[in-house]
């Protein structure tokens, strides 16, 4: 097999024999969806290859090459009437700068269109009979040449428009306090700017003027509001449910692959080191988990990474031991933009408390940069920006009909951990001495250096947080930011047990267990002052073993490993683990902790 990781073009991958899946039967679903029609997924979820497969399908000059192409696909046993019947030019609004000054950004933006136009003509001379003037300084001039020469043709125009809000998310990313970007934006999709004055031309297009159907894909709908009359006329599909895995891969597409990987490889008899269960095991971790539809059963894997990992799979005869394409790792500028909003924050943490803690009552289908820059946020708000990014996802319904969220696998609560523990640890000295005590927990089980350090350091950070929590969410995010590591462990906070939630839960990843680190598993209670009845002070003068045999932390110990010794019976079961090393923390306010280690 040969996996086409970071290939976006469709005939390539077709004719080269990589491994494709099969998604064709969906054209005669997005034919009747609408003729303007706008899909948005997170980045690298494979828009670009969507859009392809729909070019050369609509291609009318590549109607030679159909049987070829489509041929052993599903649309290729039922093609619809409009295959090959199109014109078709793609603009990728990537491909313009989105920096420098407004003139440079419009000229870019004209060159752009231009290019795309003079390419199309070149492509399709023997079928135009009209000239096609293309006007260097004016692109949209040359849109209308265009449109006037395929409307003495009997075929008409299909436009597809890649990243479409390039624009707003450079402006996002260059943050909220960037005036002279929002300025540029502004400049270009307010009043007459020359990007709602395309989309307005778009639009004019498909008015009777030869453009027959338009398919726009990006990241969010931050400018579909922008546009406003510039653009009205498009159809949203990107939450309904007939498209959810349009772009994507689930479970049992993966589990195909892995099993015919593992028989390849006996076949070239070198059998294969790793199984196809715990390959699996391990992708479903990491990698899936994205719902885009409310009605949606299915959950989806993340299609870069799983390339990824199939294609390291596939090289090495073992899983990637970094499991986040560094490809995806400017999302990190999505979790950092929330961070920075008022309440930004404390929306990460409550999304790494558990499965079902952000609720919204709907998602926020259409803003504005303009809303997005402006000083006050509320929760649907983020949550909503955070689920466009790819780094929330529904997880079904919850009280009065509310949106449940949650974060979709490990690779994005990674994401979060990572962004956090910089938050509250800006010192990269510091961070790298708690990752060497994080290690003698790994190795040894020991947590006394650890726990010296959240007493002496982290917990002063924790504590003086905006929104002020202090409980148990408090020690198990201190335990969860500074024992992270994905590069060993499959980290799980809030994992679902038999009887209950496991607080924290470090189980080592399947292909990683040659290496010498315990499974980990803590259950943390929390002790406030005035319900032990001793002050900050005295808390302080005791030693560990006379705070532990202290009648009222005793009772929380002994609470917290009951709950451990359940957790731990259901996770030994689910992961056949054989020595997990199980221990039952106790925060006494914010002074000092008390643990107990267990033989789970």
């Amino acid at each position: 097999m040969k996996f086409p990781y970071g290939l976006s073009d469709f005939a390539t991958l077709i004719q080269d024999g990589y491994w494709y899946q099969d998604r064709t039967e969906r054209i005669a679903l997005l034919e009747a969806a609408g003729r303007q029609l706008i899909f948005i997924r997170p980045r690298r979820f494979g828009k670009s290859l969507l859009l392809s497969m729909l070019e050369h399908y609509y291609d009318l000059n590549r109607a030679q090459d159909f049987d070829a192409l489509f041929g052993r696909l599903a649309i290729g046993q039922s093609p619809t009437p409009l295959h090959n019947q199109y014109f078709v030019m793609k603009w990728d609004f990537s491909l313009v700068q989105a920096q420098g000054d407004l003139r440079e950004i419009e000229a870019a933006l004209h060159r752009h269109l231009n290019d795309c136009i003079q390419a199309f003509v070149l492509r399709y001379r023997e079928q135009l009979t009209e000239l096609v003037t293309i006007h260097p300084e004016n692109a949209l001039s040359s849109w209308q040449s265009v449109l006037m020469a395929v409307s003495q043709t009997p075929h008409k125009l299909y436009l597809l428009i890649d990243e479409y809000d390039n624009f707003a998310n450079e402006v996002l990313m260059a943050g909220a306090h960037s005036s002279q970007a929002q300025d540029r934006y502004q400049a270009l999709l307010y009043g007459e700017g020359l990007l709602k004055t395309v989309f307005k031309a778009v639009k004019a297009g498909a008015g009777g003027l030869g453009l027959d159907r338009v398919f726009i894909t990006g990241v969010s709908p931050v400018v579909l509001s922008d546009m406003t009359s510039g653009y009205n006329v498009g159809e949203s599909i990107y939450l309904e449910p007939d498209f959810n895995d349009l772009c994507g891969f689930t479970e049992a597409e993966v589990a195909t692959v892995l099993d015919h990987l593992a028989q390849e490889r006996g076949e070239d008899g070198a059998p294969a080191v790793w199984s196809p269960a715990a390959a699996l095991e391990t992708m479903r971790t990491f990698y899936n988990g994205y719902r885009f539809s409310e009605d949606a059963t299915a959950s989806l894997y993340n299609p870069t990474l799983t390339l990824y990992f199939l294609k390291a799979l596939q090289r090495h005869g073992e899983p990637p031991r970094r499991l986040l394409d560094e490809n995806l790792a400017m999302d990190r500028g999505k979790l950092i933009y929330i961070a920075d909003l008022p309440h930004g924050e404390a929306l990460l943490v409550q999304a790494l408390s558990g499965d079902a803690t952000v609720t919204i009552p709907e998602l926020a289908r259409r803003f504005g940069v303009a809303e997005v820059l402006a000083a006050t946020k509320d929760q649907p708000f983020m949550a909503s920006l955070l689920y466009y990014f790819g780094i929330l996802t529904m997880a079904g319904e919850g009280e009065l009909g509310k949106l449940i969220l949650k974060i979709p696998n490990l690779v994005a609560r990674a994401l979060y951990v990572e962004r956090l523990r910089e938050r509250w640890l800006p010192d990269a000295a510091e961070r790298d001495w708690t990752r060497s005590q994080a290690e003698q927990v790994y190795l040894l089980g020991d947590l006394e250096p650890l726990c010296d350090f959240i007493e002496q350091r982290y917990f002063a950070v924790l504590s003086n947080r905006d929104y002020r929590w202090v409980n148990e969410l408090l020690v198990k995010f201190a335990f969860l930011t500074l024992l992270f590591d994905d590069r060993l462990y499959m980290a799980m906070s809030e994992l679902e047990a038999r009887r209950g939630y496991v607080d924290l839960a470090l189980i080592v990843r399947p292909d990683r267990r040659r290496i010498q680190a315990l499974d980990l598993l803590l259950e943390f209670k929390y002790l406030g002052l005035k319900e032990l009845g001793l002050s900050g002070a005295q808390v302080r003068a005791l030693s560990r073993a006379d705070l532990a045999a202290v009648p009222a932390v005793a009772a929380k110990l002994d609470e917290a490993q009951a709950q451990a010794l359940t957790y731990g019976a259901t996770l030994g079961e689910q992961h056949g683990l054989t020595d997990l090393r199980a221990f039952a923390v106790v925060a006494l306010g914010v002074e000092r902790l008390v643990w107990r280690v267990i033989q789970a």
